[in-house]
């Protein structure tokens, strides 16, 4: 029987393919969980329209991206936190500190953009990625120093 995916099913395809299938798994768990369509030519189209406007959706949010990417190029964020013996922070700098401290010189992104491989757990400068599209990334300095006291 002949389908056509509404999502991607890993080993048999991607959302729009048309994909031959046998009628029980097509009937049973394909069509009713709306993984997939019969393939008959209105089906077709629907899905080809779907894709059209999530294509669409997707440059502007690439677009979108590169435009963020440009601001955030050559950005150095300053985190002041306080340090014990041998130059060791207190805890670690996380995502969210640094997410803030970039909303406070008004860039806005999400948490979860950031690529913190490891926890900061000491002074001195550090460069991040930040993945801001799954074509779009770029780089940005987290600086972290000592608080006076």
């Amino acid at each position: 029987m002949k389908v056509i995916l509404t999502k991607d099913i890993e080993g048999y395809g991607f959302l729009g393919d048309i994909v031959e299938v046998k009628r029980g798994f097509a009937n049973n768990y394909l069509i009713p969980r709306g993984y997939a369509l019969p393939a008959t030519d209105n089906n077709v189209k629907h899905v080809q329209e779907i894709l059209k406007q999530k294509r669409k959706k997707l440059e502007r949010e690439k677009r979108k991206a590169k435009e963020l990417a440009k601001k955030l190029e050559g950005v150095t964020v300053e985190i002041i936190k306080p340090i014990g013996e041998g130059g060791k922070l207190f805890g670690s700098v996380t995502a969210s500190e640094i997410v803030k401290a970039l909303k406070e010189k008004g860039i806005e992104i999400n948490r979860k953009n950031l690529i913190l491989n490891r926890p900061i757990r000491e002074i001195g400068l550090f460069t991040l990625p930040v993945r801001l599209h799954r074509e779009v990334t770029t780089q940005i300095k987290i600086e972290i120093k000592p608080a006076k006291t």
